[in-house]
């Protein structure tokens, strides 16, 4: 993606990182009502500070006519101890289609830092206005928990013969799945969508984490509760029953599993009342959900390969306007960008040897042009010792080559793309490339280089593309398939996007870390997204 900040990026794994999600429940009460004809109908939006600036993380659900709403939509975020993450909830009363949040009444608001809220584990707070005054009686709650477990369950749910709720037609079912707070009460934590006019509904198979839906324990009870949708929020009760994640497990595609849906009010009027419908478990299945730091942590290494352009453009590096001009601190825009990057990348590799390859020099004795070449001048072993022997090896080079042309990408995507192919041979997440490749500017073999990027995506490879110097990055832009799929000049299509491109001229005056969670903003989704995609666990799967 061309560079846009995430608020949580994944750093080194240690003492200072921690490696757990935090799921936030949100609750509101008394709200203030902003609609004359009817309640207002709230929706909560999550910002977190990012540079002093409130960036927008995810938005609720709409509650249709509830001033006192439990939002179904789960808030999750990477809580790091190092880091002060502060929050604020803003409260919203729905009144356009819009997703501009000036287009809705405001409701209220309350800012916090994660901390806070993990520490008390359960907060209610007054709900405020911009100018600091009470929003009337509102009030927010907002319940943390950790999703230390993996676990995910995936329910395929349907109903039969469900009782009729409309006068003029049949039911709206949808369903409202419920575990017990700590406080006795029943938390809301998944609604099903609505399907319309059906007393048989069949809804789409769907996956929470096993955390969410019963706290990890599958012998914990938890409740279903069937309702006929209605447009103004008042919804009809059908019916609801208890059960459990284990009694739910024993459904299997050739056997589901029927449960009688029971409205307690009828069962007690009527005499013969059986039930108000059957809600079947068509099948139930408990998976784990690997992340980025369960790869990691199960042992998968992060292969770094340097790629370094020494084409003319970057000017003569004796000379002080030159991008390889190496200045009096020591360091230039190449450097800044391998110290960036590999100081964190290094975190990842055991034995922390890289290699580090350059493209667009002459090389000596007989001064051909290489776009393929090791920087330390040993071919048959182009490994540098941590990201020091990289440096090193740059600066030994310079003297001893002259900057050529032209800027080919394509050979160093293909030399990277051969050890991540028999990579491909992996019984499990072992291996995962990195290939960064610092540029000064318009790439030359632009149609190889598309080529080699889309037969990349299909292996376990990601490039990072820093461009430093003030050149037209567009083709850059290009590669990095944010905005549209890449594809090769044959019109085949990248299978995911694996480009991160950054220009290094965003990043002058900024802290370095800043560079580094900009460059790496991508590549743990890159990761978890081949692995699972390859149906890959981690080596250790219990380590992790």
């Amino acid at each position: 993606m061309a560079y846009t900040m995430t608020p949580t990026p994944v750093g080194p794994v240690g003492s200072q990182y921690c490696v757990c999600k935090v799921e936030l429940s949100v609750c509101g009460q008394n709200l203030l009502d902003r609609d004359v004809t009817s309640k207002s109908d709230p929706f909560c939006v999550l910002f977190m500070e990012v540079n002093g600036k409130w960036v927008e993380l995810d938005r609720t659900e709409t509650a249709v006519n509830n001033l006192n709403p439990a939002f179904a939509k789960k808030f999750i975020i990477d809580y790091h101890f190092e880091e002060v993450q502060k929050l604020k909830f803003a409260l919203f009363d729905q009144d356009k289609s819009s997703m501009q949040l000036y287009e809705h009444d405001f409701l209220g608001e309350f800012s916090c830092t994660l901390g806070v809220i993990v520490s008390s584990k359960k907060i209610t707070r007054t709900l405020l206005l911009g100018n600091g005054k009470p929003a009337g009686k509102g009030m927010i709650t907002i319940a943390a928990q950790e999703l230390s477990d993996n676990r995910v369950i995936t329910l395929s749910m349907a109903g039969r013969k469900l009782d009729k709720k409309d006068l003029f037609g049949k039911s709206d079912p949808f369903l409202e799945f419920y575990k017990p707070g700590d406080d006795g009460k029943w938390m809301l934590v998944h609604r099903t969508e609505v399907i319309k006019y059906t007393l048989d509904p069949i809804w789409k198979p769907f996956t929470v984490p096993l955390v969410s839906l019963c706290d990890g324990d599958v012998e914990k009870l938890i409740k279903v509760v069937c309702y006929d949708y209605d447009s103004d929020g008042g919804h009809d009760f059908i019916g609801e029953f208890q059960t459990s994640v284990a009694r739910m497990c024993e459904a299997q595609d050739a056997f589901p599993l029927e449960m009688e849906c029971i409205n307690p009010k009828k069962q007690k009027k009527k005499k013969n009342y059986k039930n108000s419908g059957i809600i079947i478990v068509n099948s139930c299945e408990i998976t784990r959900d690997f992340s980025f730091l369960d790869y990691i942590l199960g042992g998968c290494q992060l292969m770094f390969t340097v790629g370094i352009d020494f084409t003319a453009s970057n000017g003569n590096p004796r000379d002080p306007s030159s991008l390889h001009y190496i200045n009096p601190m020591g360091t230039n825009e190449y450097l800044s960008a391998i110290w960036a990057v590999g100081q964190i990348i290094q975190d990842y590799d055991s034995d922390k040897m890289f290699p580090a390859l350059g493209f667009g020099a002459q090389l000596p004795p007989d001064w051909k042009v290489s776009h393929e070449f090791a920087i330390n001048f040993n071919p048959t072993n182009p490994f540098c010792s941590g990201v020091e022997g990289i440096v090193q090896a740059y600066s030994a080079c310079l003297p001893h080559i002259r900057f050529y042309g032209p800027t080919n990408f394509s050979p160093i995507i293909n030399h990277v793309a051969r050890f991540a192919s028999q990579a491909t041979q992996q019984e499990a997440a072992s291996q995962y490339f990195i290939l960064l490749i610092i540029t000064d500017g318009v790439i030359s073999d632009m149609d190889e280089t598309r080529h080699a990027v889309v037969q990349a995506s299909k292996l376990p490879m990601s490039i990072i593309i820093v461009g430093v110097g003030n050149a037209d990055f567009a083709a850059m832009e290009f590669l990095d398939g944010d905005s549209r799929v890449l594809r090769s000049h044959t019109g085949e299509e990248a299978v995911r996007d694996i480009v991160q491109f950054v220009p290094f001229r965003d990043f002058r005056n900024a802290p370095k870390e800043t560079l580094a969670k900009a460059v790496l903003a991508e590549l743990p989704q890159q990761v978890v997204q081949y692995f699972k995609h390859q149906n890959l666990p981690p080596i250790n799967p219990e380590q992790a």
